[in-house]
Parts: structure tokens; sequence; C-alpha cells
């Protein structure tokens, strides 16, 4: 591939830009109206900051199996490069992947075969998760005083998508259309999407979609990222019985369930189905870089209060991560102070334990054998 030329650097700005004005043009004097951040000093959303936003979701392929989690690990300057070669030239890419088959893998949700099936996490987590949390971003800015929170907020979201395709791509070179559908098609669709009051009242008051990723530490023993993943879920309540509510959350897993308000605003939920243990590469006709998920069994329980999460279990069949629990801030005092915790069953008998802060973007976390 050789080193990025300035053209298709240029190229790459421009289309940032272009993106930023549009954000920018979309600012108003007047504050945001609050459909998913609210300030809520406990739970989930009490660490929801554009630091963490961006590590949960720049750093969430660390979940799979085949990614290291060692930061040192990754290649960083190989995934820049690669995916501003992709993005400068997105029509020479499509057209070495193959245009029809470009639209059928990434674009169109027609196909049921899981190695066609790359659409799927564009749709619920570039369009629907992403265009959820460019409007929750813009509405944290203007809680904090931003002048410019949509600006601000597309800023964030382009940081931390830009850092998820290096991540992902990590040492590859060569065609690859992930990211051109990614952050030409999904990510500007839903950034539009979320800028209508209407389609954000549905999601989060019909829908209940909200943020609930985990509490990311650093192992500085290992180098280690501990416990990175952004999740998303949404509720909708049966007319018949308010108190129930079908569950599904989704992320790097897909568990659908039932919640139920056991007492006002503070629910359980349980919930199972499969989350993506590893991506591999997909050998097929396609000119360019392929990849589909290896699958198991995954089923969990939360409790959460105002729809912010403040305990979570997820058990699954993977061999790292087995079981992993979440204790968020507002769960368990400490002399006055509500810290956030996690603790994860790995392989060889392995725990890993990390303690978070609210409004720190980033905990520690170390590692331990059971006996």
């Amino acid at each position: 591939m050789g080193n990025v030329s300035g053209m298709r650097l240029l190229t790459f700005l421009v289309c940032f830009l272009c993106g930023m004005n549009f954000a920018f043009a979309q600012n108003s004097d007047e504050g945001l109206h609050q459909y998913f951040y609210h300030g809520i000093t406990y739970g989930s959303q009490a660490e929801y900051n554009p630091i963490s936003y961006i590590i949960n979701g720049g750093f969430d392929i660390l979940q799979t199996e085949n990614q290291s989690r060692n930061l040192s690990a990754i290649k960083y300057l190989t995934g820049v490069k690669n995916v501003i070669f992709n993005l400068s030239s997105p029509f020479t890419s499509i057209r070495a992947y193959g245009v029809k088959q470009f639209f059928a893998d990434e674009i169109l949700p027609i196909s049921a075969n899981k190695k066609n099936m790359q659409w799927l996490p564009n749709y619920q987590l570039h369009l629907i998760g992403g265009g959820m949390e460019y409007r929750a971003m813009a509405e944290w800015y203007s809680a904090h005083g931003f002048e410019f929170p949509k600006t601000a907020s597309f800023i964030t979201m382009a940081a931390q998508h830009f850092v998820n395709e290096v991540i992902e791509n990590n040492g590859y070179v060569g065609r690859t259309v992930d990211p051109i559908a990614d952050i030409y098609v999904f990510d500007p669709l839903g950034i539009l999407l979320f800028s209508f009051d209407p389609v954000c009242e549905f999601f989060s008051q019909t829908l209940n979609l909200t943020d609930w990723s985990y509490q990311p530490a650093y192992n500085p023993t290992s180098g280690n990222l501990e416990n990175a993943g952004q999740n998303f879920i949404m509720k909708y309540k049966f007319p018949f019985d308010k108190k129930y509510a079908l569950f599904y959350h989704f992320g790097m897993n897909g568990l659908a369930g039932l919640s139920y308000e056991f007492r006002k605003d503070e629910s359980f939920s349980l919930a199972a189905g499969l989350r993506n243990s590893e991506l591999v590469e997909v050998t097929d006709e396609t000119g360019g870089r392929k990849q589909t998920a290896v699958v198991l069994w995954n089923a969990g329980f939360f409790y959460d209060r105002n729809n912010s999460l403040l305990f979570s279990i997820l058990v699954s069949g993977q061999r790292s991560y087995r079981v992993v629990t979440n204790i968020y801030p507002g769960l368990v005092s400490i002399a006055g102070f509500s810290p956030g915790f996690f603790v994860a069953y790995t392989t060889g008998r392995t725990i890993a334990f990390g303690i978070n802060v609210s409004y720190v973007p980033i905990g520690l976390a170390t590692n331990f054998t059971a006996r």
C-alpha cells in the first residue's frame, strides 16, 4: 500500500470537515432537550462522558477472543494508514470488492447467511446505536455548558468510530469496505436520523434506548485494557401491563428477554442469546477483506434504576471472560464513597478485577489466579 498519499489524506479530511460543517449548522443556542442523557449520578450514566465513550466504543473489538487485550500488541500506525487508504479511495475499494457484493453484504438487509450479514452490526451499532450516541453526547455537552454541543458531539463520535476502525483493522494491509460502509453510509444516516426530535422521542420513550457500556480499566502490570465494550439496550413495555417489557441487549452480543419493574423506576431484566466470540477471515469471490463472526451462547441478568445500569452479570461459552460481573457506582457505598467494580473469570482460573470512579474515564485493573 505504501504511505497514504497527500491527495488521499486531503480527500479524507474534506469528507470529515463536510460532516463537521453539517453538525455545526444544526447547533442551537438553546439547551437541547434531554432524551438520552439525564445527568444521573449513579449507575452506568454516572460514568458516561466523551473519553469513556471513545474507549468503550473504540476498543470494543477487544472483547473477541482472537484479539489481544494488550494495548502494545495493536498495530496502530498500520491501522491508521490502511483505514485512511480505503476511506480516501472508497469507490476503488468498492469496485475491487464488487459493487453488487458490497451492497448485498454491507448495505441491504437481504441475506440471512452469516458470512454475508455484515449489514446487521451496521444497522444496530452504527445507524441506531451510533445515531443515539451522537444525540446523547450532544446532550452531555449541552448539559455541561458547551457552546456548540452538536459539533462537539460530531467530533467525539468521529474520533470514536475512527479509533474503532483502526483497532479492528490492526495489522491488515489492503482493500476493505467495512470502514466505508460504517463511516460514509451508516454514521451519517444515524446522525441525520437522530437529529429529528420525534425520532429521539420514539427511541427514548417508547423503546427506552440507552447506553449500558462496560467499565474499562487498564492493568499496568500486563498492559491489558480490561472490560472495555459498548452495549445498548431497548425495552418495550407491554400495553396491558407496564411493569413488564420486552428487553433487548446488543453490542458484541444480541440478547433477548424480559424486563420486570419490581419497584418504581427499578427493574430486573433477564435475557439470553448469542455473542461474537471471534472475527475470522472469509475466503470467497470478493476482492478485499471480508470477516464473519464465530458466535457462542450468552445469557445475562441486569438491575437498573431509571434505565441507568447498576448491576449486571453475563455468562457465555467463551474461554476468556466466561463470567463477568459489573457493579456500577451507586450500588455499593464505602464510607460515603461509591466506586464501580468489575470481576471477570477467564481461562486458567484467572480472575480480572477492576475499580472505576465516576467521571474518571478509565479505571485500574489487576489479575490473579484463583486457588
